[in-house]
């Protein structure tokens, strides 16, 4: 149904008013009102307003109250459920795992090929949860849950007895348990569960590829959400042939005992057609691939207003720089459009929204200019292009093409800080001490004419070699690019000094020719040149947002709360299993530094991507959220997103905050609806990353299947019961040697160490190792490329004891 506030604020006040009325969160109330997974949104910020208005009340654990009515009780649904299955008590294990109140546990859902699954719960608080937390559903309790969706789960203990009339008798139940697949029996350990609902679908609308056999018509969906294929619906036949690529509605998800039903809404192409696997991520996760009109319309005015004030944006060389300053000053803008100022970005990148300058001062501390693209200047809240900005939150780079926050006049053009263009711009000025203390910070509007664009290679091979280029480039810019250096040294040496981390992680570079097919595959290099940019970035962003903090304002951070306990315990054992000399990692919890030393130790070694892919893994995600957490990997106590407003929507935020102080207002920013904004944000850049990880995935696939037999150096990056993890070293496409090629020794997964063991030989496997492999499979469907071992460079451990 299409959203109606008035009309769905009449239904949830009609349901909250019921004296039946059990407390439930937003994503209930989206199945309930029958809305779909876009009006979410929309949904929370009328709950807002209501809550506002005094209509209803939220918790601490966002459940929606009726405003008489703060008391919780037990869930109706729970209790229905246990009547109708005659459940007895089920023991401790539900009063410790269900929640408090008695109602059913909600969170999301993860199934496995072989049809068990895991939900992680969800937190009331930023934390997330961690695996060791999860709950263990049964093949049998999945009812037709898919990966991603959001469920309600009752915990299960371990002494109940359900009526013959719906499941099994006690006697056959204990049988099928003991003969369950040796993936139960590995998660014995776990919460056991049963899905009672799927509160929220994580989608729909799949891609896959159409399948005919024997006159009927099937789709394969890409990738391992679902095992089978699944019927479809309808004259299939007549429309799509055997390899279609197409996008399925599911009709009926499949369950342990059906297939399911889908129908094909759209037909993408055949198998091996020029973008294909662009348009199927872009379907996938349903990324926009157009503006609407208004958005279109409303950017073509604001280009045409800013050249009614600059006919010719082009910095005059003559008098009339003059006109220009004073057309700057009635605007109340700084011009520093004859300053040195560059830009420095990737050689391919066509969104310039930051830009940089610095002196040294007579004192001798650094005074560092940091000037960013002045989007709200532009983009003024509530307006046709700022709705769509808002929906979109964030630009998403994919490996052959950009799909942009902002319209492409704006985003490439107007607001893109290119080389000798007049540019609108928020400039920030921090001031450092010689050892990199902040000791002041100003904010102006201003505008700023680019005196020359670089690129990040460029500026590197100038820091290699400067003699090469003492006559091509000016020697204010060369002695400014020398000044930035030392500045960078400087403050990376005081953020590290308090604690910051590093991840080391290579990033793929996928070179396409003109067709969009895949000719080349490298780590992308990082720089010293990227090192300054980045260390003027993050400086800027911490500036802005002590900036607020020390006015008291209410702002969108950016907060990167530490690991837990238990996931940097799971960490620490699988470093002790590495044997790193003269490193004692018994208190990461406590001492940052220590994992500081780790990072190092292992810093071009064989082990460094394991190490740094495994401490990733045991991080929360950094999230958009008004809370004062601070930032655990950067080792900030404040801090903020400020310097990208071209391509994300928090930027923006910060902006319109600068804005109202800049023109003497105080900001009074309502809580709750920064709370969605940044919830809204944060699932946006995630579904953005995820977009961009897997069409690179694809590509190397892609690239891969070209290169069957062949071989290369790789190193082992993650060990599970079924197999290794393979990265190569030169190419890096990860991968799976499956154990049931290891033929030369039975093996045996030890799962606190991660290593396979030899059960007659005691050889072992373990992250770190390095390997000659050779591809055997590239499968675009499953998304999947299969390693044999050839040859095994070195052992890293000594033959190891098997633990029994």
């Amino acid at each position: 149904m299409s959203f109606s506030s008035e009309l769905i604020r009449s239904k949830i006040l009609r349901i909250i008013s019921s004296p039946d009325y059990t407390p439930a969160r937003v994503a209930e109330f989206v199945a309930v009102l029958h809305l779909s997974r876009k009006d979410i949104g929309l949904l929370r910020q009328l709950i807002a307003k209501m809550e506002f208005d005094g209509d209803l009340e939220y918790n601490p654990k966002h459940y929606i109250l009726s405003a008489h009515k703060k008391s919780r009780k037990k869930s109706a649904k729970a209790e229905k459920l246990n009547d109708s299955f005659n459940f007895e008590s089920t023991s401790e294990n539900t009063k410790k795992y269900n929640n408090n109140d008695g109602s059913l546990i909600i969170g999301r859902f993860q199934r496995r090929l072989s049809g068990i699954g895991f939900v992680r719960q969800q937190s009331t608080t930023s934390e997330k949860s961690s695996a060791d937390d999860d709950i263990f559903i049964p093949a049998h309790w999945t009812k037709d849950a898919a990966s991603g969706d959001i469920v309600s789960v009752e915990i299960m203990g371990k002494k109940f007895h359900v009526e013959q009339n719906h499941y099994l008798t006690q006697k056959k139940y204990k049988k099928r348990l003991k003969n369950e697949n040796n993936e139960n029996n590995k998660n014995d350990r776990k919460r056991r569960g049963r899905i009672v609902q799927i509160i929220e679908r994580a989608s729909n609308r799949f891609v896959g590829t159409c399948v005919l056999l024997k006159k009927r018509a099937f789709v394969r969906v890409d990738g391992s959400i679902f095992k089978n294929n699944i019927p479809l619906a309808g004259d299939v036949l007549s429309s799509a042939c055997d390899g279609d690529k197409v996008v399925v509605e599911m009709l009926k998800f499949p369950t342990q005992h059906n297939d399911g039903e889908a129908v094909i809404i759209e037909i993408l192409g055949s198998r091996g057609e020029s973008g294909l696997d662009t348009l199927s991520i872009i379907r996938q996760f349903e990324l926009p691939e157009y503006f609407n009109e208004p958005a279109l319309t409303a950017a073509r005015d604001e280009v045409e207003k800013f050249f009614k004030i600059f006919p010719d944006d082009l910095l005059p060389q003559n008098s009339d720089k003059t006109q220009i300053a004073e057309k700057l000053s009635q605007m109340n803008r700084l011009d520093l459009t004859n300053e040195i100022i560059i830009t420095i970005d990737p050689a391919d990148a066509r969104d310039f929204d930051d830009a940089v300058s610095l002196c040294r001062l007579d004192n001798g501390n650094f005074r560092l200019g940091v000037h960013i693209a002045d989007v709200t200047h532009f983009v003024t809240k509530s307006s046709a292009i700022d709705r769509e900005a808002k929906d979109r939150a964030t630009s998403v780079y994919l490996t052959d093409r950009v799909i942009p926050m902002l319209p492409e006049v704006l985003s490439n053009a107007l607001a893109s800080l290119q080389p000798n263009k007049i540019r609108f711009t928020k400039s920030v000025f921090i001031e450092f001490s010689p050892v990199g203390i902040r000791v002041n910070t100003e904010v102006y509007r201003s505008a700023i004419c680019s005196t020359q664009r670089f690129n990040y290679s460029e500026v590197q091979e100038f820091f290699d070699s400067p003699e090469k280029f003492a006559s091509n480039w000016r020697s204010e810019v060369r002695e400014l690019l020398h000044d930035l250096r030392k500045l960078m040294l400087v403050l990376r040496k005081h953020r590290f000094d308090r604690g910051s981390l590093e991840l080391d992680i290579p990033e793929a570079k996928i070179e396409l020719d003109d067709n969009g097919t895949v000719n080349g595959v490298r780590v992308y290099p990082y720089y010293d040149s990227n090192r300054l940019i980045e260390e003027c970035m993050l400086a800027a962003n911490e500036a802005v947002a002590e900036f607020f903090h020390a006015r008291h304002v209410l702002f969108l951070r950016r907060i990167h709360k530490g690991p837990s306990i238990q996931k940097l315990q799971n960490f620490t054992n699988f470093i002790k299993t590495l044997e790193i000399a003269n490193l004692r990692v018994d208190d990461l919890y406590q001492d940052r530094f220590i994992i500081q030393r780790l990072l190092n130790a292992v810093r071009g070694t064989s082990q460094e991507y394991a190490v740094n892919i495994s401490l990733l893994r045991s991080m929360q995600k950094a999230i958009y959220s008004p809370d004062s957490d601070g930032h655990y990997a950067l080792a900030s106590k404040c801090y903020c997103h400020f310097t990208s407003p071209i391509r994300r929507y928090p930027d923006v935020l910060i902006h319109r905050l600068l804005d109202d102080i800049l023109d003497g207002k105080k900001p009074d920013p309502d809580m709750r609806e920064l709370i969605l904004l940044g919830d809204h944000c944060s699932n946006k850049e995630q579904r953005a990353e995820e977009a961009e990880r897997e069409l690179t995935k694809l590509k190397l696939i892609d690239y891969m299947s070209n290169k069957i037999g062949e071989r290369l150096d790789a190193v082992v990056t993650n060990v599970e019961s079924y197999g290794l993890f393979v990265m190569g070293t030169k190419i890096p496409a990860e991968g799976l040697i499956r154990v049931e090629s290891l033929t030369d020794d039975f093996y045996r997964f030890q799962r606190d160490s991660k290593i396979l063991i030899g059960l007659q030989k005691n050889k072992t496997f373990k992250i770190g190792d390095e390997l000659i492999v050779e591809t055997t499979k590239a499968d675009l469907d499953t998304r999947q490329i299969d390693f044999k071992i050839v040859k095994r460079l070195k052992s890293k451990l000594p033959p190891t004891k098997l633990k029994i």
